[in-house]
């Protein structure tokens, strides 16, 4: 049996709208380069991964704006997002298919989530690599859990016992994470992991990292900054710090 490849892609086709503002999430600046491009390298620099495929939305024109350079032979953008993530990663994998094994893996991961370790995408990795069906980074829910109602009242305290945040990379088999996605209403998959539950499978929990947030609000900016500074000091050492002037 041949030896599986390891391709990521990122849906990279979302508006942001709880960002506010015109501006897609993914663009928004964190030490003067988009959100994408921090997402991008350390998928980019992982030396298993052959190659990442950005998927953006159709008629983008921003992403040819900025200075993809440092990742030239390693990333293929895409232009075939869809209305939801689950069809843009659907039509991703569709668009790739030439490129891609059945049996090889496919990580797919968020454009925003910036502050990805490398020690933690080679303890994904390393931990499904001999699954048959694959998995996720998870951290178990160690907040108390309130369900409220439409006017923001306590229901009820749910259990946390078992409970996992999912969070990405999310590593499947290309042959199957096709499949997965094609049997599932794209407005229901709200990550690959769950499309997978849908054929009755069970994906492997690998333990994840509190710093690979996935930036939604503003006030995540500055705590991403605050993170990756401390991952790569050097990517963020030449850049401005806010108030301040040089």
């Amino acid at each position: 049996m041949p030896i599986s490849k390891y391709f990521a892609l990122i849906p990279a086709a979302g508006s942001g709208a709880r960002m506010g503002g015109d501006l897609p999430k993914q663009y928004l600046s964190l030490a003067g380069k988009p959100l994408l491009y921090h997402a991008l390298d350390c998928l980019c620099r992982h030396a298993a991964i052959e190659r990442v495929f950005v998927v953006l939305a159709q008629g983008d024109k921003r992403f040819a704006q900025h200075d993809w350079r440092p990742f030239a032979a390693r990333i293929e953008p895409l232009y075939c997002g869809g209305e939801t993530r689950a069809a843009s990663v659907f039509n991703g994998l569709l668009a790739a298919r030439d490129a891609i094994g059945g049996a090889d893996w496919v990580l797919v991961h968020d454009a925003v989530r910036p502050c990805l370790a490398p020690e933690v995408l080679e303890r994904l990795i390393a931990g499904l690599r001999d699954e048959q069906t694959g998995g996720l980074l998870a951290l178990p829910v160690v907040d108390t859990l309130k369900r409220g109602d439409a006017d923001a009242y306590v229901v009820q305290t749910e259990s946390r016992e078992n409970l996992w945040q999912a969070q990405t990379p999310q590593m499947f088999r290309y042959r199957l994470l096709l499949a997965a996605l094609r049997a599932i209403d794209p407005a229901h998959a709200t990550d690959e992991a769950r499309a997978i539950e849908q054929l009755g499978l069970r994906p492997k929990l690998v333990m994840g990292d509190m710093r690979n947030l996935k930036v939604t609000y503003p006030q995540d900016l500055a705590l991403a900054e605050l993170i990756l500074r401390s991952l790569q000091p050097s990517a963020v050492s030449d850049q401005p710090r806010p108030g301040k002037t040089r």
